[in-house]
């Protein structure tokens, strides 16, 4: 049986600051709820769903490293960079394409390849 992933979850202090950034990447939210639990933002990506809800006192998920395609690496760090947020390493050429590191506003590492 393959398996492939679906779903991916992220808590944070901060969901409108989240929202900024994730948008500058190109993805798009939509506001849920499930049942009584907390509002939180959904993008639908390919295959995929990718979430952000409140943290409130629950666990963090900083340690969680998240990667995305992006049609310019060089405009989605410059956005980033608009938002004030690190770049812990700058677009550059590799074996695997262009590539850079920005952490969100809530501590995630995340790599931008196009």
């Amino acid at each position: 049986m393959a398996a492939s992933l679906n779903l991916i979850v992220i808590r944070v202090s901060d969901l409108e600051a989240a929202r900024r950034f994730y948008e500058c990447l190109g993805l798009r939210f939509a506001v849920e709820q499930h049942g009584n639990g907390p509002k939180h933002l959904a993008a639908e990506l390919p295959g995929m769903v990718f979430e952000i809800y409140p943290r409130s006192n629950g666990p963090t998920t900083a340690g969680v490293r998240l990667g995305f395609r992006v049609d310019s690496v060089a405009a989605a760090v410059s956005a980033a960079q608009q938002l004030g947020v690190e770049v812990a390493s700058p677009p550059q050429e590799t074996a695997r394409g262009v590539r850079a590191v920005v952490v969100d506003p809530d501590g995630h590492r995340v790599e931008l390849s196009q």
